[in-house]
């Protein structure tokens, strides 16, 4: 796996072994070519980092600032191995994304993010779809983004999303499919938290 564009460009990046499944080139670059001028001095959430392909795709190409949020040790200390070889600065936080929400719910981070990445475990078993219904559900991910901020989600290609009564609060602007890989573009609905 590489950086595709921007300042650190053609580097490679450390993935750990068993522990991630990474955004391919393919869909990275398709992302980007997508959001365009926008990720220029964004502010960007990256949830669910593993190897933080993503962020670090981002700063490369411009982003003002990016915080990483991995439970995993292993994953994290590889996004700062990654972030060292590429010498782009950023926040790394290890802890659940749950609980990194829950932080911005009671006021201990006031950031508000242009774009917020997650690429949470795919839902292929009740516990991580639940996680993605919960994700959605997440007032604080909500308040998180600036007023016209984006959130994009990953997911396999064929999972819908768990969009119900609970969950409802996002306006789903646009889907791209690559190979098995699906992103949904999110906006919050008009009315949702600010």
């Amino acid at each position: 796996m590489r950086v595709i564009a921007g300042s650190a460009g053609g580097l490679s990046l450390t993935v750990p072994n068993s522990v991630t499944r990474p955004t391919t080139d393919r869909v990275r670059e398709a992302l980007f070519s997508s959001l365009g001028e926008r990720v220029i001095e964004a502010r960007i959430l990256d949830l669910y980092a593993g190897s933080g392909a993503l962020g670090i795709e981002a700063l490369s190409r411009g982003a003002g600032s990016v915080v990483f949020v991995e439970e995993n040790e292993r994953a994290a200390q590889t996004i700062r191995d990654n972030l060292e070889r590429t010498r782009l600065p950023a926040e790394v936080r290890r802890m659940k994304v749950s609980a990194f929400l829950n932080g911005l719910a009671t006021g201990e981070n006031r950031d508000r993010f242009d774009l917020v990445f997650a690429d949470p475990p795919y839902a292929r078993d009740d516990q991580t779809r639940a996680e993605i219904a919960d994700l959605l559900a997440s007032e604080a991910l909500v308040r998180s983004l600036a007023s016209d901020g984006l959130f994009v989600l990953e997911g396999m290609d064929g999972a819908a999303l768990p969009l119900n009564a609970k969950t409802a609060r996002w306006t789903v602007l646009r889907e791209r499919r690559y190979g098995g890989t699906r992103l949904f573009f999110l906006s919050p609905l008009s009315g949702s938290p600010e």
